[in-house]
């Protein structure tokens, strides 16, 4: 594998210098020697060499200027003063200033140039070939010239344009650094504020009402009178309230940490709340249950529980039911009762409902809210889950036949004092 990423990355200066060393061996090969007493056979060498030099251009850019160099001065040596032989040298030149390395790209210029001019001023020419003009040569010489002054010129610009784009995308990728950490203390101030003002208001009010109504239960039993059901329901939810405002607060506090509150193992007690404050609450758990996310595990407790409390301040006299239905993939909670919303009339939106929609949406799961056609609002989320662990399923069903909750219901949907799993709304326990 790092072999062939390694083929791949050199591949280019390969076809590059495959390339270049095959127009140059053309060219030798179709125009004939103007020198006398030149090898063919050491031309094609000089070839080989000048192309292997820029085969590693990118790797190691002085080693190709050297070897590509010296390989077209051997070049120019057998077959003559040609335009040609510059180009390798051209093109290692500017690589090499591209990498940074100007001085070395100089010199190499420079005596690239030099040699090539005395190599044309020097060689003999074969019989019956005219010798070489001045006037040409110091035209070839300085078309040479320019070109080389181009290739450093052009390296030059290259490299500030690359390190200007270099130095543009990391002054994004800082500023997006520097987004997100402003976001994410902005969001830290605000959690801490929030958390702040719900610990200085609400944690007093619900203290006082806790305090007060155990001491209205504790003076009620100690004339030995009998307790209201309306008391203790009033006591148990303000001490409910409070464990439940302390862990929001928690989560405020420490950003991240999404897993306090209560989950689908506490909706029993939701259940016996609701029946304590006079609504008959029957509670089935059917399936095959199994360990859930924290997050849909909050999210159930949390549907369930504004549920509940939509019915008790909205329902009237009514009673509720609460179906959660283990499936191979996803779990579906339904609160249904049959209050006073009627068939057809589009339910008011509010902030638990906005809520419960938002959580499940997260979840990638769908919530309908509606009014029953047999009269009463019905609330089913379903909820996708990832497939489940053949050591989690088993566990969850022993953990499911060996637990009851204080209300007598299991956690498969059966009752201790034997009331059928599918029992109609209102059959539970009251």
């Amino acid at each position: 594998m790092n072999g062939d990423r390694g083929l791949r990355a050199h591949a280019p200066d390969l076809a590059l210098a495959v390339a270049v060393g095959a127009l140059l061996a053309i060219g030798g090969a179709i125009i004939p020697s103007q020198v006398v007493g030149t090898s063919d056979l050491l031309g094609y060498a000089a070839t080989v060499v000048g192309a292997l030099g820029l085969a590693v251009c990118r790797r190691a850019p002085v080693v190709a200027l050297v070897v590509t160099s010296i390989g077209m001065l051997v070049y120019l040596l057998q077959w003559g003063a040609t335009t040609s032989a510059a180009f390798p040298v051209l093109i290692a030149v500017f690589i090499a200033v591209q990498a940074g390395h100007r001085v070395p790209a100089i010199v190499t210029s420079a005596v690239f140039l030099g040699g090539s001019l005395a190599i044309a001023l020097s060689s003999t020419t074969a019989p019956g070939t005219a010798p070489p003009v001045l006037r040409d040569i110091a035209d070839r010489t300085g078309l040479l010239l320019g070109w080389f002054v181009a290739a450093n010129v052009a390296g030059v610009v290259t490299r500030h344009r690359q390190a200007y784009l270099q130095q543009v995308e990391q002054r994004a990728i800082e500023a997006e650094r520097t987004r997100e950490e402003t976001a994410l203390r902005r969001a830290g101030e605000e959690r801490l504020r929030i958390a702040r003002e719900l610990h200085d208001s609400l944690t007093h009010s619900i203290s006082i009402i806790k305090v007060q109504s155990g001491v209205a239960v504790h003076l009620a039993r100690k004339r030995g009178e009998e307790v209201p059901d309306a008391l203790v329901a009033i006591q148990e939810a303000s001490g409910e309230a409070m464990r439940e405002l302390r862990a929001t607060l928690e989560v405020l506090r420490v950003p991240g940490d999404e897993t306090a509150g209560g989950g689908v193992d506490r909706i029993a007690e939701l259940a016996e709340r609701a029946r304590s404050t006079g609504v008959p609450t029957d509670l089935e758990i059917s399936g095959t249950p199994r360990a859930l996310p924290s997050d849909v595990d909050r999210a159930v407790y949390r549907i369930v529980q504004e549920s509940l409390t939509n019915i008790t301040r909205h329902a009237g006299p009514a009673t509720a039911s609460i179906r959660v239905r283990y499936t191979p993939d996803g779990l579906v909670v339904q609160v249904d009762d049959d209050g006073q919303a009627k068939p057809g009339a589009a339910p008011t939106p509010g902030f638990g409902l906005t809520g419960m929609r938002e959580r499940v949406a997260a979840l990638g799961g769908r919530l309908q809210a509606e009014p029953r056609a047999g009269g009463g609002f019905s609330v089913r989320a379903e909820i996708p889950l990832p497939p489940p662990q053949q050591t989690d399923a088993q566990t969850g069903a022993q953990q499911a036949g060996a637990h009851l909750d204080r209300t007598g219901t299991r956690l498969d949907g059966t009752r201790q004092n034997g009331t059928r799993p599918h029992a109609p709304v209102g059959e539970g326990t009251a």
